[in-house]
């Protein structure tokens, strides 16, 4: 072939390379994750994906890959560049990707037994603070930056009652009279260890982790008083990128549904972080789903 005739049929060549590409691509089912451990959360996502994959060949679906981001930023980019198709989240991750991507809620994940939870907020039995707004003037230890039970919804609690929040670089800083001051635990244990050391005058976690032993040990809880407890929010939601179609949408949340009443699905769900099933977004739910919504949009724009 000569120079002349490759140049003019090149184009061509490229135009079908890139078809085959996409329609390669076009046929795979992308779930992703936000991970500091890939390898664990590729083992629990696996199965479930291997189940759903083939239960969706009606809608074009042949394959299925996993794709792990290291943060919000980055899934959000997955996202809006139709890298990955489903994502499986926390409630305050699935609402900051709602925000900056896009992303679609499809159910409400049911872990563990568990399709809600609730922060509590406690203090020393000592320590004479009886309502939220006695934190004035006060430290509060948060657990990080990206929980719902332990950062959003108690920090949009304390915004609700016009209490302000400052960032304190460590638990032995004072806060101002006019401020909560609040600081990153990093672990449940920590937090419930802070305040009953006396650290920090107040602490938060989850419903879930305050009855656990291990997060708050029985001695520990022994010593504090439960000041405030949050309205109920959804432990863990399914999201879908703005870009799937609304068949492959509709069938994945049929394929999802119908699992927990299938019993070969039944080892893929307890893979899949202990899950018992899904549910659709009821109007119970969609309170929740506004309240945890709420709780992400302020503190993202009056905290961060």
């Amino acid at each position: 072939m000569t120079v002349k005739r490759i140049l003019r049929v090149l184009p061509f060549l490229l135009l079908a390379l890139t078809a085959t590409v996409a329609n390669a691509q076009d046929d795979t089912l992308v779930l992703g994750r936000i991970s500091d451990d890939p390898k664990a959360h590729y083992e629990q996502l696996k199965p479930l994906l291997d189940y759903v994959v083939p239960r969706m060949h009606d809608v074009g679906i042949r394959r299925g890959r996993i794709l792990m981001a290291r943060d919000v930023s980055q899934m959000s980019s997955y996202l809006r560049r139709g890298r990955v198709h489903w994502v499986t989240e926390t409630a305050a991750s699935g609402m900051l990707l709602r925000r900056r991507a896009g992303a679609v809620p499809l159910l409400w994940t049911n872990r563990g037994g568990v399709s809600q939870y609730r922060t509590l907020f406690f203090v020393r039995r000592d320590s004479g603070i009886e309502t939220l707004e006695a934190l004035r003037g006060r430290s509060i230890a948060f657990q990080n930056n990206t929980s719902a039970s332990a950062y959003f919804v108690p920090a949009y609690e304390l915004l609700q009652r016009g209490l302000k929040l400052e960032l304190q670089l460590s638990p032995l800083m004072r806060a101002g009279n006019d401020v909560v001051g609040y600081v990153f635990a990093r672990s449940e244990r920590n937090i419930a260890t802070w305040v009953v050391k006396g650290l920090t005058d107040a602490g938060v976690m989850s419903d879930l982790d305050w009855e656990s032993a291990e997060r708050m040990p029985p001695a520990y809880r022994a010593q504090m008083r439960v000041l405030h407890i949050s309205q109920p929010f959804p432990r863990a939601l399914e999201l879908v990128s703005e870009r799937l179609s609304s068949e492959r949408r509709e069938r994945l949340k049929a394929v999802l549904l119908e699992a927990q009443h299938d019993p070969a699905a039944a080892p893929a769900l307890k893979a899949f972080f202990s899950t018992s099933g899904f549910g659709v977004m009821d109007e119970a739910r969609m309170r929740e789903f506004g309240y945890i919504e709420a709780a992400v949009t302020r503190v993202s724009r009056e905290v961060e």
